[in-house]
């Protein structure tokens, strides 16, 4: 096999690892993040994936130690086969292709859902969060000024200046004032179709690197409105409260009363869509990854409708109007 430089590190890991040699090495996937995955076929019939990135962009070690903690809890997480930090390289099991997100449909996805929520209720109860990086101030905002210095400028051509600004400084602040109420847990932070693998009847969990001490309702927000699939409000009000049960159930400290949780939840959502606003533009301007810009609508929508939902939201509702050419949504219901 003629390999350039990394397809050599992965083949003599492999070989002094696993103590294999590989019969094809193909690309297996990329994603938004500076990650490569390669699918090997081993000589003993077996496939295995693995991560590639560039070590002094991306540190494969956070990734190995929620590897090792979620395995150790009993979360359905792919083997760690061996790796090498210092060339950016694991070994993993491999879990297939085929993503949740693919195989949902009206019939099954309620289903599915339920899996997945009783998935997120273990983790989330099994997990110690003390030790992470803490989901805090300055972290919900720095993420959610990826929207301004980014999907404001590039995609709509405008930069927040004088009130403008003021504006999006008061919002954004009584942002994460308000999910600051909620106490941090072990949280994921990638919670979604796209990051459960679907092996049989069972999910298997990926994506976990990012893993933070942060509020309850943020992984079940990126589950229900998820930035790549529309469901029903009923459906996903429907999905929070048997959430929002089976956590209570497990001895969670979600609100007591739905209610609280729900505008919780909105609230984290917030914050969640307006940093992924800011990455999807980054995506495209920065990074030539243009695939992302045909999910900006739904994620404009899911911001939006929560604007327009809370009083105190209303400034930011019509500087988001504003900057977009757009005139008052109509929603049928405030909380």
């Amino acid at each position: 096999m003629n390999a350039s430089l990394p397809q050599q590190q992965i083949l003599t890991l492999i070989s002094d690892t696993l103590h294999r040699s590989v019969k094809k090495l193909e690309v297996a996937a990329s994603d938004a993040s500076i990650r490569q995955y390669w699918r090997a076929s081993l000589d003993d019939g077996r496939d295995i994936i693995v991560m590639q990135a560039d070590p002094a962009q991306f540190d494969v070690r956070p990734f190995l130690a929620r590897q090792a903690e979620l395995a150790a809890a009993g979360l359905p997480v792919p083997a760690v086969l061996g790796n090498a930090p210092e060339q950016g390289l694991v070994l993993l099991e491999d879990l297939g292709t085929t993503e949740l997100a693919s195989v949902i449909t009206a019939q099954n996805a309620q289903d599915w859902y339920r899996r997945a929520i009783d998935l997120l209720v273990q983790m989330q109860t099994a997990l110690p969060a003390a030790h992470l990086p803490p989901f805090d101030a300055a972290f919900q905002q720095r993420e959610m000024d990826i929207c301004r210095e980014w999907y404001f400028p590039q995609q709509l051509g405008v930069e927040l200046a004088d009130a403008d600004l003021a504006t999006w400084q008061r919002s954004t602040a009584l942002i994460v004032a308000r999910n600051l109420q909620q106490a941090p847990h072990f949280m994921h932070r990638d919670f979604h179709a796209r990051n459960l693998m679907v092996q049989g009847d069972a999910l298997r969990l990926i994506d976990f690197q990012d893993a933070v001490a942060g509020p309850l309702s943020y992984d079940l927000v990126s589950l229900l409105r998820d930035a790549y699939l529309d469901w029903e409000e009923a459906f996903v009000l429907d999905l929070a409260i048997r959430y929002w049960e089976k956590a209570r159930a497990a001895g969670l400290p979600v609100d007591a009363d739905f209610a609280e949780f729900y505008r919780a939840f909105e609230w984290q959502g917030l914050q969640r869509h307006l940093k992924i606003l800011g990455l999807f533009a980054r995506l495209k301007y920065r990074d030539g990854k243009e695939r992302y810009q045909t999910d900006i609508p739904r994620v404009l929508n899911y911001v939006t409708k929560v604007c327009e939902r809370y009083v105190e939201l209303g400034a930011l509702a019509r500087l988001l109007r504003k900057l977009h050419g757009e005139q008052a949504q109509q929603v049928g219901y405030t909380f």
